[in-house]
């Protein structure tokens, strides 16, 4: 093929991939405003909307060069690469402001978007996909994690993760007599809207992470990793759809939708690696692990509204070993090189998140006044309700 026609063929792969890709904000905003209660539901929304602007716009003008270097490709428009790169980065953020939801104020958290957006991400990102600062050194990752198991969802999951330690848990979550207090979803449509939204974009995700589709056989490449990428979250509907049928006899949508979401992030480290049973496989333990994931965070009263820590943080995980366990050559990909990558990204970004959050808690505190968590915090911090003529449930 004439190299001109591969690289303007490239160029509108990468662009449409991205906007895929950008399809996963109304995703995550749709997500997380159903899972919420009313009253916070205007929060949510505006904290997702800060993430894209504000995280995009620090990859910019940091992120991308501290990743990668200088802006620069041969095989597509250099415009287009870095568009596809930074639609990836406020995802990670979109994981951990989800899982704070309810009780977060939305300033602090754009500090720590710019913080995540300009150096944590891209860092991890230097490591794993990027310009490698630190090959040749005992921590050269030899990971493959194709389009972000680990470098997205488990760095949201950690970045989560250190954000409830310091935050904690939504006021009446854990009652001091024990169990734990059911706070049910808002609404159940835009959760649905939200999950199938985050589905679509992984195709983008995934499928443009193959980086060309010029020629027959990158084409088959994007075929299989997005076949691959949908059967993970098919199987991780259904396992958890079964096990909830004959658990409790009763068909919990919001569960078997993160099921889904579960496996599609099991599968993202390694889709195009795979035959097409496989994911089968990897989906249903994706699924698995959020059955489990969100009783055991709960009985640590790691209070997480959406799920992301079982959705994300252990599929990120597992994902990346699966790789490891289903692909390993021998060679350029292992078990250990895989389980490696897992530890070093896991320390960095928990402990490097943790600080940031610290000191930002001190300057400006994350979490909302108990007053101001009880009204709800479309009021003190948005000054528009989503449903005013809803009585808000305390």
């Amino acid at each position: 093929m004439d190299a001109n026609i591969a690289y303007v063929i490239d160029t509108f792969f990468a662009l449409f991939a991205m906007t895929l890709i950008i399809f996963m904000v109304p995703g995550f905003a749709m997500l997380e405003a159903g899972l919420v209660r009313t009253k916070n539901v205007s929060a949510v929304l505006m904290v997702n909307t800060m993430i894209y602007a504000v995280a995009s716009l620090a990859f910019l003008l940091v992120g991308y060069s501290v990743a990668f270097g200088d802006f620069g490709s041969d095989s597509m428009s250099k415009w287009a690469a870095f568009l596809f790169q930074m639609a990836f980065v406020g995802k990670v953020i979109n994981i951990m402001s989800g899982g704070v939801s309810e009780r977060a104020k939305v300033l602090p958290l754009g500090l720590f978007t710019i913080v995540m957006g300009a150096l944590i991400y891209p860092i991890i990102v230097n490591w794993s996909w990027g310009s490698d600062m630190l090959k040749n050194t005992i921590l050269d990752l030899n990971m493959y994690d194709l389009a972000g198991s680990t470098v997205i969802h488990s760095t949201g999951g950690w970045a989560l993760l250190a954000a409830i330690l310091i935050i904690g848990a939504r006021r009446g979550r854990y009652p001091k007599e024990g169990g734990v207090r059911v706070i049910p979803a808002s609404n159940i449509p835009l959760v649905t809207l939200g999950a199938f939204l985050l589905w679509i974009g992984w195709f983008g995700f995934n499928g443009g992470s193959i980086g060309s589709i010029a020629s027959k056989q990158s084409a088959d490449a994007v075929a299989l990793t997005i076949m691959n990428t949908n059967t993970a979250g098919l199987s991780g509907a259904i396992l958890v759809g079964l096990y909830m049928y004959f658990r409790y006899h009763k068909l919990d949508i919001t569960m078997v939708l993160n099921g889904a979401l579960g496996g599609l992030v099991a599968i993202t480290a390694g889709p195009n690696l795979y035959d097409i049973y496989t994911p089968i496989l990897i989906g249903s333990i994706g699924g698995v692990l959020v059955i489990f994931g969100v009783s055991f965070f709960d009985k640590l009263k790691l209070d997480d509204p959406v799920g992301a820590l079982s959705v994300h943080l252990l599929n990120g995980i597992w994902g990346t070993l699966a790789v490891g366990i289903f692909a390993s050559n021998g060679d350029n990909i292992t078990f250990l090189g895989q389980l490696k990558g897992v530890v070093v990204v896991g320390i960095f970004a928990f402990i490097s998140s943790f600080i940031v959050l610290y000191v930002i808690n001190k300057l400006v505190p994350l979490r909302a006044e108990k007053d101001e968590e009880m009204q709800g915090l479309d009021v003190d911090e948005c000054g528009l309700e989503a449903y005013p003529e809803f009585k808000r449930a305390f």
